[in-house]
């Protein structure tokens, strides 16, 4: 089969560097994840199936239409293509998506586990919170459409008892999502091994957010009026749109919340986490009873 877009080393070599990258980083065993790249109008180059991605050679790169129909390319493409593609027709500025299993994002997508926000400036600024779609058995258009609610001011989503996938304008932009999270995932577990993490404060919180929002970007946080900045509200309708419960932190006690995160007394700590809760119970304990006796 001939296609004229079909004729693009530069993007083919590209998604071969980011199945390297992949492999080598550990995000897919054997044959996992699949790579995409939109050439065109309605053409998208992508990774075959059955193939390692740190073997992959740029002869072995297929193209599709917007609707999965095989367009060019000696193999057959990836059975998951089509998750690509709807986020590609639903995200218009989309161009290259990444879908692979890393590890550490990995292990929160079997533990259902939410990301805990409000912990690290890095993943304030440049991801937010990160919805988990609903699972869905890989390869059909239902689990496509999983994905589909949560595609407004995200380009990331962690894939339930799956993987990640991440998307954005090029092909390493994408990549550097998945790459991200799964550094961010192996931080929390391994402060959770020491004995806990700690949560910013409100004031600092809300420093990043107007920080994000300086450098241009988007956050669903910035379109909710007393939305809790910490609390994985911002996909509500998302998850009200699957018929699925919204995730919560299990294994990371969250800050105590309050319209957008719960104001702590004057002598109580300024920040909350798991290790220091029951200081903060008594702190609030000691002004209710100090009221009283004032009072």
């Amino acid at each position: 089969m001939y296609h004229p877009l079909f004729n693009n080393p530069e993007i083919k070599n590209q998604i071969c560097e980011i199945g390297r990258r992949v492999y080598d980083k550990g995000f897919a065993a054997a044959n996992d994840g699949n790579i995409s790249h939109r050439v065109g109008e309605n053409e998208v180059l992508c990774s075959p199936t059955m193939i390692c991605k740190g073997f992959m050679k740029p002869d072995d790169i297929c193209m599709v239409d917007l609707e999965g129909k095989q367009l060019a390319g000696t193999k057959k493409r990836t059975s998951e293509i089509l998750l690509h593609l709807a986020i590609m027709k639903h995200r218009p500025d989309v161009k290259a998506v990444v879908h692979c299993h890393p590890p550490h994002a990995t292990a929160f997508a079997v533990a259902r586990e939410a990301i805990p926000q409000c912990v690290l400036p890095e993943i304030e600024v440049f991801m937010g919170e990160v919805p988990l779609a609903p699972y869905e058995t890989p390869g059909g258009q239902k689990f496509a459409d999983t994905v589909v609610p949560f595609l407004k001011a995200t380009n990331t989503i962690i894939l339930t008892n799956h993987g990640t996938v991440s998307f954005g304008k090029t092909l390493e932009e994408a990549y550097w999502k998945t790459e991200i999270l799964d550094a961010y995932c192996r931080i929390l577990i391994l402060a959770k091994q020491i004995g806990g993490i700690t949560y910013l404060n409100e004031q600092k919180s809300r420093e990043l957010l107007d920080l994000k929002q300086r450098l241009g970007f988007d956050d669903p946080r910035f379109h909710m009026e007393d939305c809790d900045l910490c609390g994985n509200t911002a996909f509500q309708e998302g998850y009200r749109e699957n018929n699925v419960p919204a995730p919560h932190t299990k294994a990371f006690d969250p800050p105590p919340s309050y319209p957008g995160y719960m104001k702590t007394p004057a002598s109580a700590p300024a920040e909350a986490s798991g290790g220091n809760m029951d200081a903060l119970v008594k702190a609030i304990t000691d002004e209710v009873i100090a009221a009283l006796k004032s009072s």
